[in-house]
């Protein structure tokens, strides 16, 4: 997975928003922050449950790392290198989800076809 494969991938996340600062690109819906890209390392900061955080760093600590946490959030490190395209986009999905209007969320899932997790998410 490349930066450039990962940019085309957030074409199909509706409402998306790019902001630059400085060595990094946030990514955002509706001016809340979902995603950071640094293309300098090829990684990528995704937002997740902090349960996933744990499980994604627990399984595979060669692809992720944790980055942080804060609330009921854990953000995710990932290296572009070592994951596949499928993978990636089911983890922004779910990061998107987790941050988008619970309306736009459900226009999503249903133009998807993915069943909603507790809570309303992925």
């Amino acid at each position: 997975m490349s930066v450039d494969e990962f940019l085309d991938l957030l074409d199909r996340l509706p409402d998306v928003r790019m902001s630059h600062g400085g060595e990094w690109i946030g990514l955002k819906v509706h001016g809340k922050g979902f995603a950071y890209l640094w293309e300098a390392t090829e990684t990528v900061g995704l937002k997740a449950t902090i349960e996933e955080q744990i499980a994604l760093v627990a399984e595979r600590p060669d692809v992720f790392e944790v980055q942080f946490t804060a609330g009921r959030f854990g953000w995710v490190v990932v290296h572009l290198d070592r994951i596949d395209s499928d993978e990636l986009f089911e983890l922004m999905a779910e990061a998107w989800c987790l941050t988008a209007p619970k309306g736009m969320v459900a226009d999503f899932e249903a133009a998807h076809q993915i069943a909603p997790r507790e809570g309303g998410v992925l």
